[in-house]
């Protein structure tokens, strides 16, 4: 069974906790899902599964010839050790993965489609990037030098980020214990703000010791109300918009700059940082969290009827594309992917009404809508 098929197995259960967590947010008076964040979020990780479709063909071929060709030995698969020692030693490779994720600028540029939405349900769980298969690979490259099958592998990879499904929800509240160890609700929550104090934190998959380890660790304060989100916002429901606005912004700032040193270097500084002639240029407003406010769009109810029950439609057909994906002709794989996020994108579209005809109108005039967010600042932390 492909990594493809367990996600669609798993997927009804996603559904079903999603429903869980909304009726019991809405019997507790403190529902966190919005029709249009969720949809986008739920969405995103189905062009990340579709996408991922041809992406796992890059990041498990390079992992079998390394381990074939350079690996110092073969661990035995039927030993449960090796299992147990892949898991940790992969979960230590996540942790310097997300990590990099968060301080690197091209690898921002891949991870910032999960932190986009505003809203933190288990809904953002799903919320994936789809090109995070391009360089996320590098981190993983040990494992194979070690000698770990490549189904040890891939099964470890699969479970550690099941495992991380559960952490995204405001329902749960401290374990105690459990928050010391591994990583859970309130220290996943941490991980997601944009708060100050709390920006940057909590990389662990399923362990939060290495962030106690490494220095990365902090703690849910009562005291600060989490804000969710990323500092400089995406402000649609666009699917591709989410995948590639960060890019597009690195590109352009890697065209404006000057010095060729500072074309190549800005996509491994930190997210935010720029060479000084572009952002002398192209000013950017510094963050101010008291000024944050979610994205809204006005959409009238049969629309967001109709988006709700095309989403439906594009569900069953991300379910039957991925069961059969693995046995379908090259050219039939690519235009059912591109028929998939099409849909996908119409979606976003839809979902975006007013909200988009009102930047239209502002750009038209010269200005900018309330709620837009300048292309050359969606590039920082």
């Amino acid at each position: 069974m492909t990594g493809a098929q367990i996600i669609v197995l798993a997927t009804p259960v996603f559904l079903l906790l999603i429903a869980l967590e909304f009726a019991v947010g809405l019997a507790r008076g403190r529902n966190t899902y919005r029709l249009a964040d969720t949809l986008t979020s739920i969405g995103l990780g189905v062009m990340s599964q579709v996408t991922g479709v041809f992406g796992r063909l890059l990041r498990i071929g390079i992992y079998v010839l390394l381990f074939e060709q350079v690996a110092l030995l073969k661990l035995p698969v039927d030993s449960p050790w090796v299992w147990l020692g892949a898991l940790l030693a992969y979960d230590l490779c996540y942790y310097w993965h997300h990590r990099a994720a968060h301080r690197v600028a091209v690898f921002w540029a891949a991870h910032v489609v999960h932190h986009q939405s505003e809203d933190y349900n288990l809904g953002t769980a799903l919320r994936q990037t789809s090109s995070g298969f391009l360089l996320g690979w590098v981190f993983y490259l040990p494992l194979a030098l070690a000698g770990v099958p490549p189904v040890v592998f891939a099964t470890v990879a699969l479970i550690d980020l099941l495992y991380q499904f559960w952490v995204h929800t405001q329902q749960v509240g401290r374990l105690g214990w459990f928050d010391r160890w591994f990583v859970s609700p309130s220290n996943h929550r941490v991980h997601h703000a944009v708060n100050g104090r709390y920006l940057d934190r909590n990389y662990g998959g399923i362990l939060v010791v290495w962030d106690r380890l490494f220095g990365t660790f902090a703690e849910e304060d009562d005291a600060e109300p989490i804000v969710y989100g990323t500092r400089a916002p995406l402000r649609r429901w666009c699917p591709l918009a989410a995948n590639l606005d960060v890019y597009r912004d690195l590109w352009a700032d890697s065209r404006r700059t000057r010095r060729w040193a500072d074309k190549l270097r800005l996509w491994f500084m930190p997210p935010g940082w720029r060479p000084a002639d572009v952002a002398a240029r192209f000013p950017r407003p510094a963050f101010d969290i008291a000024q944050v406010r979610r994205f809204e769009t006005a959409v009238p109810r049969r629309v967001q009827v109709l988006a709700a029950g095309l989403f439906l439609l594009v569900l069953g057909a991300t379910s039957g594309f991925l069961w059969f994906a693995h046995a379908m002709p090259a050219p039939q794989r690519a235009a059912g992917a591109a028929a998939l996020v099409g849909a996908l994108w119409l979606i976003g579209r839809l979902l975006e009404g007013r909200a988009q005809a009102a930047e239209a109108a502002g750009r038209a005039a010269g200005g900018t809508a309330p709620d837009a967010t300048s292309a050359a600042g969606r590039a920082s932390r």
